[in-house]
């Protein structure tokens, strides 16, 4: 039996002061600028679906269809098509239509949703080392 991978550590970011420190060093206007921003993401993210539909995106290597979401997470067609609307017009995810019959449509991530990323490893390296 093949040895399971090896797990980064959690703690590969900054830390509590580091982050404190950090947020500290804007002035005000930006600090509140940045909250405005981390507010909306956390609201839309908190959206059914919104997270799964993400990390579907993080851990898949080529640009999926309507089909393949559908198929791997079992959402309700109507609300597939909010949240994908949702993360399309927060610049999340790029939407591109081919000519065809039948029609094709396929998403890929932004830069921006690349960046995002990452929080999909922590939490599934906060799985494995925790229970719900």
């Amino acid at each position: 039996m093949a040895e399971p991978p090896e797990v980064p550590e959690l703690d590969a970011g900054l830390s509590r002061e580091e982050a404190r420190a950090l947020k500290e060093s804007f002035d005000e206007a930006e600090r509140e600028r940045i909250q405005t921003t981390v507010a909306d993401l956390l609201d839309l993210l908190g959206r059914a679906h919104a997270m799964a539909v993400l990390s579907t995106f993080a851990f898949s290597e080529e640009p999926l269809r309507f089909s393949d979401l559908e198929d791997e997470l079992e959402i309700a067609p109507n609300t597939l098509s909010t949240r994908l609307s949702e993360l399309t017009e927060a610049g999340l995810l790029d939407r591109t239509a081919y000519d065809e019959i039948p029609p094709r449509v396929e998403y890929t991530p932004t830069e921006r949703a690349e960046a995002l990323f990452p929080v999909f490893a922590h939490l599934h390296h906060w799985a494995i080392e925790h229970d719900l």
